[in-house]
């Protein structure tokens, strides 16, 4: 068990931002000054520039195998405009799910944007950022006098891509001026700094993934690690920001007792006080569907992930798809053990589910 002097030792390497080895630009995209914005960086960059006549159709990415076009398409970025303007739903944790980028430079194992994106697994940003936001102040007057909350991270991580489009930035300071909007996304990583200004008016819940030690080294490469990740939270914490965690997906692992109670208690010393009196926690135990199954260990093929059928219980989803998830006496256990910990460490934190 890591003691809390060690929580205080940053480590010897910083996790760089992100920064794609090809860049594809739609025609139009260069119609709208973020557009023209992002061109520029990239030029600056030296990144070599393409042009595609849509952002959800990339067919020329190099590479001799699958698995080595699906690594450059992780390191590729398409900026397009965003056409659909429907958002989607996104329970449990707010109303809609607000477009700001689709695709993640993370290489996280389990992720479910494996089969989300299936061959698409590039990164896409979308720059006519005006054109989502009035429509998300349409949904809001639709929805008034209750209050609608937007998920800004279903399809990405915007975080680590604000350096890029600042988006983010702007949905923040746009709901902030919003009396019944909120916004809600969720990050691993720690370039919080662009962030930390924005005039959010306590609207927007900045919420950090974490898990214990053992799921961040196996299973979340290219990320940011937990002692980057906890002292960006409490960065934010001091911004003002409302804060949460999601724990996700918790894995039952040799040690997983220790290594989930470790992990609650250095978020307890890290944290500032004045953080722990609005704080939220989301968790969600690991699942997958054979699908998935099928694709990560295509991609991953020396990953350690347990995905043993036999060992899991069989489940139903809303959408008629079904997925394998722990057996009740396990869940069982995990969910009374994040409880108990939750509980014991943040009193007045809000565990909103366990799914």
């Amino acid at each position: 068990m890591l003691h809390s002097t060690e929580l205080l030792t940053p480590p010897a390497r910083d996790t760089k931002v992100f920064v794609p080895e090809l860049v594809y630009f739609e025609p139009d995209a260069l119609n709208y000054p973020k557009g023209q914005k992002i061109q520029e960086w990239a030029k600056a960059q030296g990144l070599p520039i393409r042009t595609t006549t849509s952002h959800n159709r990339i067919t020329d990415l190099p590479g001799e195998s699958d698995l080595d076009k699906y690594r450059i398409a992780k390191r590729t970025l398409v900026v397009g405009i965003r056409k659909t303007l429907k958002f989607d739903q996104s329970k449990p944790s707010a109303e809609y799910a607000i477009p700001i980028a689709t695709g993640c430079m993370a290489h996280c194992h389990y992720c479910y944007l494996q089969t989300t994106l299936g061959a698409k697994p590039y990164i896409r940003v979308y720059v006519n950022t005006d054109d989502i936001l009035r429509q998300a102040e349409q949904y809001i007057q639709e929805r008034a006098p209750e209050i609608t909350r937007f998920e800004a991270a279903c399809t990405s991580d915007p975080v680590g891509l604000e350096h890029i489009s600042g988006s983010l930035k702007e949905y923040i300071e746009f709901m902030g001026q919003q009396p019944l909007g909120r916004l809600r996304f969720v990050t691993k990583y720690h370039h919080v700094e662009p962030l930390l200004d924005a005039e959010h008016n306590k609207h927007t819940r900045f919420r950090f993934s974490v898990n214990a030690e053992y799921v961040i080294k196996n299973f979340e490469p290219a990320t940011s690690n937990f002692y980057e990740r906890i002292t960006a939270a409490g960065k934010v914490a001091h911004a003002g920001y409302p804060l949460g965690f999601i724990i996700a997906p918790i894995i039952w692992h040799e040690g997983w007792e220790d290594g989930y109670a470790d992990l609650i208690r250095r978020i307890r010393e890290a944290l500032p006080a004045e953080a722990r009196s609005d704080l939220t926690f989301e968790l969600i135990q690991h699942r997958f569907t054979k699908t998935a199954k099928n694709i990560i260990q295509q991609r991953y093929p020396k990953t350690k992930l347990e995905m043993d059928e036999e060992k899991r219980k069989y489940k139903w989803g809303r959408w008629g798809q079904g997925k394998y998830v722990y057996p009740d006496d396990q869940a069982n256990l995990l969910k009374a053990f994040m409880y108990e910990q939750i509980e014991a460490h943040f009193p007045e934190a809000k565990i909103e589910y366990f799914t």
